[in-house]
């Protein structure tokens, strides 16, 4: 790619390509401008550092987290399809939690315009802007542990061997004394090959479960949830 075709956008996408491949640690000015074909200076025009470099893929991304609604849906709705964007987002780019750690969110324009969509429709469920910014902050950690946490195979296991991988979990759980943990010892005949959408269906469903349950609760008493801390 020539510099006078290179923009802004094709250099943040072709970052998102070289952290999926090889994660964060890999997305440099210098290695990307290898990949384009461009001296480093010709990504100077566009990001200043790799600070910029990492905050401009942080807000490339997160536009998907702030879907199109439709109007007359309902705040839970609309919340839900919110978390269900950020998950999946999550799961396609994995290394998207790391980088949450390495940029000013505040300063990321799509994170701000989710965030503010957040509050404003836990303000239509009932919650004050303070609570509103604890219940996303929970959110947004919740789905971040989620995928995170996914229940499969490391990814050290060869795919041949996956299954005696399993074998030898459940029967490492059924080996446990059953008159002491009655309840492991069942579980572990019960498991089979993970479930992965229904993990995550379930796990959605815990996540803003929770925040509907709560904002039933306050309509129920007519009083203010106060926020912990």
């Amino acid at each position: 790619m020539g510099s006078e075709k290179l923009s802004r956008e094709s250099l943040v996408e072709r970052a998102v390509l070289l952290a999926d491949a090889e994660g964060l640690e890999a997305v440099t000015v210098r290695r990307l401008a290898q990949e384009l074909g461009v001296t480093p200076m010709a990504l100077y025009w566009h990001v200043k550092n790799k600070e910029q470099l990492l905050s401009s893929l942080a807000d490339h991304l997160l536009r998907e987290v702030t879907p199109e609604f439709d109007p007359g849906a309902a705040w839970n709705v609309r919340m839900r399809a919110m978390v269900e964007a950020l998950v999946r987002l999550m799961r396609r780019h994995r290394f998207l939690p790391a980088l949450f750690g390495m940029v000013t969110k505040g300063e990321v324009k799509s994170f701000s315009r989710a965030t503010d969509t957040a509050l404003d429709l836990l303000r239509q469920a009932g919650f004050t802007l303070q609570e509103g910014y604890l219940i996303s902050t929970y959110l947004l950690h919740g789905a971040m542990t989620l995928v995170d946490q996914e229940p499969c195979v490391p990814p050290s296991v060869p795919p041949k061997e996956a299954a005696e991988w399993r074998r030898q979990r459940r029967l490492s759980l059924e080996s446990l004394p059953a008159d002491e943990y009655p309840c492991i010892v069942e579980y572990a005949r019960t498991l089979e090959e993970v479930d992965v959408e229904r993990y995550y269906a379930f796990g959605l469903d815990l996540l803003v479960g929770g925040v509907e349950a709560m904002a039933a609760r306050r309509s129920e008493a007519g009083t203010a949830v106060s926020p912990a801390g």
